[in-house]
Order: C-alpha cells, then sequence, then structure tokens
C-alpha cells in the first residue's frame, strides 16, 4: 500500500472490494470471474450476505471458496459445492426463469460509457485494432441476460468514453427502451465500483451519475477522470470499510494477499 493508504488503514482495491461486497443481498446468486470479482462474493458471503450463493462459468455452482482461486477454472472453485457441473450448467443458472432472477453478475471491461455498456474486445479498428482483448468470454451472455450487474472499473479517461470502439456486452444500449428494442432481458448495469467511487444509473434516463466518493476523492476529481459528462449533484462520501469488514477480508477471504496486492 502506497503512505496515504498506510496513513488511512485500508487500499483503494480493498475499499472497492468491499463495496461491491456491500451491493450483493442475501439470497442472490452470484456470477463472478477471476481477481477482484470473485473476492468480492466472497466477502459478501463472509459478511453481509451469507445465504448468498457462488457460481462460475465453469460449473461449480454453491462452492464453499475456502481460499481465492487464481482463476474459474482453477480446482478450487469446486471445493464442497452443491453441484459440479459444466458450462451449460452454469449458464442454464443464469437463464432459468426461477433462478435467473436473482442473479447478480459481476463484470468488467476496457472501456464503458454513459449507459454501462461495455468494450472487453478491441481499442481501435476492429479489423487493425491498437490492442486486441481476449473479448468477451460469458460477459456478453451475463450482461444480456441476468437481473443486475456490478461493474469493476479502474476510473480513467481512457476508460469511461463517450463512444466505445467496440460494443462487447450490453449496458442499456442508448437510454430507456433500448434493451427492449434488442429483445433484452429488462435486467441491466445497476453499479459501477471504480478506485474513485461508486456511480448508478438514472431510473429515467438510464445515464451513469456519481452516486458516492471514496473518502479524500473529490467529484470534480472523477469528473476529471471521466471522458463524458456526469450528474455530479447526487454525490456522497462512501462509508470507508469497517475494522471487522477488513479483517474477515484480510485474513478469511484473501490471507495470502493474491488479489489485494
Amino acid at each position: 500500500m502506497g503512505k496515504k493508504e498506510i496513513e488511512k488503514g485500508y487500499s483503494r482495491r480493498e475499499m472497492m472490494t468491499i463495496a461491491a461486497a456491500r451491493e450483493i443481498k442475501n439470497g442472490e446468486i452470484v456470477f463472478c470471474g477471476t481477481g477482484i470479482s470473485m473476492l468480492a462474493a466472497m466477502a459478501a458471503k463472509n459478511i453481509n450476505a451469507p445465504q448468498s450463493t457462488i457460481f462460475f462459468e465453469t460449473g461449480a455452482i454453491d462452492t464453499l471458496l475456502a481460499e481465492v482461486p487464481l482463476a474459474v477454472a482453477d480446482s478450487r472453485v469446486m471445493y464442497r459445492t452443491a453441484v459440479n457441473g459444466g458450462l451449460a450448467d452454469a449458464f442454464a443458472t443464469m437463464q432459468n426463469r426461477f433462478t435467473g432472477s436473482r442473479v447478480v453478475g459481476i463484470l468488467g471491461a476496457a472501456q464503458i460509457d454513459i449507459y454501462g455498456n461495455l468494450n472487453s474486445t478491441a481499442i481501435g479498428n476492429y479489423h487493425k485494432p491498437d490492442v486486441r482483448f481476449s473479448g468477451s468470454g460469458g460477459a456478453c451472455d451475463v450482461a444480456s441476460f441476468v437481473n443486475r450487474t456490478i461493474i469493476f472499473m479502474q476510473h480513467e479517461k481512457r476508460k469511461f468514453v463517450s463512444r466505445l470502439d467496440y460494443l462487447t456486452s450490453p449496458g442499456w444500449i442508448d437510454g430507456p427502451g433500448g434493451r427492449e428494442r434488442l429483445g433484452l432481458g429488462p435486467g441491466g448495469p445497476e453499479t459501477v465500483i471504480t478506485n474513485l467511487g461508486i456511480l448508478r444509473f438514472a431510473k429515467e434516463s438510464k445515464k451513469m451519475y456519481l452516486a458516492a466518493c471514496y473518502p479524500g476523492v473529490t467529484p470534480a476529481e472523477v469528473q476529471e477522470n471521466t471522458g463524458f459528462s456526469l450528474d455530479l449533484e447526487r454525490a456522497e462520501t462512501f462509508p470507508p470499510p469497517t475494522a471487522a469488514e477488513l479483517e474477515i477480508l484480510r485474513r478469511r477471504c484473501d490471507p495470502q494477499r493474491l488479489i489485494l496486492d
């Protein structure tokens, strides 16, 4: 951790993890990938949502996650699961009309726009890109079908853009009615968690707005690092992690600091 982070007692990565964990509710089914999203799901299950269920696209459903796996294909995701299935089982859980309304997906991307649409495919021209990424994986399916999504982003102008270079995973498309016109489910992005604060989407316009800044961060700083104009009027200060939350995160969820560092 940097000097300022040591002084305040937690890192931005820990703040982001706890912020995401607080978004997860008891009874929800959490579809997550590798890294900080996995750690957030673990933290939620150990702190505020013990009755949540974690599952992975590799087919491990209701896993205990005694240790942080290094990837969704790591055998540790299958520790004491209710079901060890396959890809089809995982996506059936996500799209099932009985369970799908309780599924929350945790995603990340290279770019995001004001409507929460995501790009994880390419920067620049698709046919001759400056950078080529791994693409959707299951992210497009998650964004298309689950009840709501939580998105992790580093807050930089090059990532928060007015126009995506490529649309990989749908958010609110172009505003109210956008998803419905494309035949997508009623769910959509609900929260964007960054290293600066928390952003949400206005109910009527579906545009992103700043909901909260982390302690020590100003709304102006968030806007400075955003490539489009944000509504800053509703911004509050986000409550920092409690000592109890940090203890569980550090000692029980990631004691080896595989993700936190």
